[in-house]
């Protein structure tokens, strides 16, 4: 048997019914759905994009098969592939490509920084990639609650022999992460030497985390931190 829902010449809209049980619903003679007994099938095997939209309030989302890519994607909007979330490729590989990642490092030295004492901020003015928009200024800010890993390498040369001690830190709003060193024991004859601190923190939304150096025991600032081979990097882990 044949029913039609609020069918007119524009869109032919039908419920047909078969033998097996199955109930399709044509669009132009075409099949937009299936219900079977345990079973819904969107689309008709042709070649074509289709989606699931749930229609908010405020905000809507949808979930559909991008079938050029032949992939399903998860995504803010009505839109297919617009503001996507989550993308399972034909291998069930996932990604989540506006998932919080970033990786800075500086656009230049940074000449005289420490040495002395002071504690100073490493300048990082570039981004290799920066996913969602959270880094500036050398300020990781958190976009959302969350656990993030964050790792900091830092180059440095020009020390002298009256520098024994030195400390990098990762500090969140939330917390301090320290790691303590001896420049004279790290740093080769050349004067150069590389320092690296990784932590997994717990940070709120609009926390933020800077990376610092603090060498000591000499009476001038006269340790660079060294472009090549100084970088900030973080994702955002759940």
């Amino acid at each position: 048997m044949t029913a039609k829902i609020n069918a007119d010449t524009s869109d032919g809209l039908k419920l047909v019914s078969d033998t097996s049980g199955v109930v399709d619903i044509q669009a132009n003679g075409v099949n937009a759905c299936s219900v079977a007994l345990n079973s819904v099938t969107i689309g008709s095997g042709a070649a074509a994009d289709t989606k699931i939209v749930f229609d908010g309030n405020a905000q809507d989302y949808h979930i559909g098969l991008d079938d050029s890519n032949d992939s399903l994607t998860m995504g803010k909007g009505s839109t297919l592939g617009t503001t996507t979330s989550v993308v399972i490729d034909a291998n069930g590989i996932i990604t989540t490509p506006l998932q919080p990642a970033f990786s800075a490092f500086p656009s230049s030295d940074q000449n005289d920084a420490t040495g002395n004492g002071n504690a100073v901020t490493v300048q990082f003015g570039s981004e290799r990639f920066d996913r969602n928009g959270d880094f500036a200024n050398s300020l990781f800010t958190a976009p959302v609650t969350g656990i993030y890993l964050l790792s900091a390498s830092v180059t440095m040369h020009d020390h002298t022999s009256s520098n024994t001690t030195g400390r990098m830190s990762l500090t969140t709003s939330n917390s301090g992460y320290l790691y303590e060193f001896d420049p004279a024991e790290n740093i080769s004859g050349a004067g150069v030497g590389s320092f690296s601190l990784t932590i997994v923190a717990d940070m709120d939304a609009a926390d933020t985390c800077t990376v610092a150096m603090q060498v000591f025991d000499a009476s001038n600032r006269v340790i660079d931190f060294q472009a090549s081979g100084t970088f900030f990097h973080g994702h955002l882990l759940g």
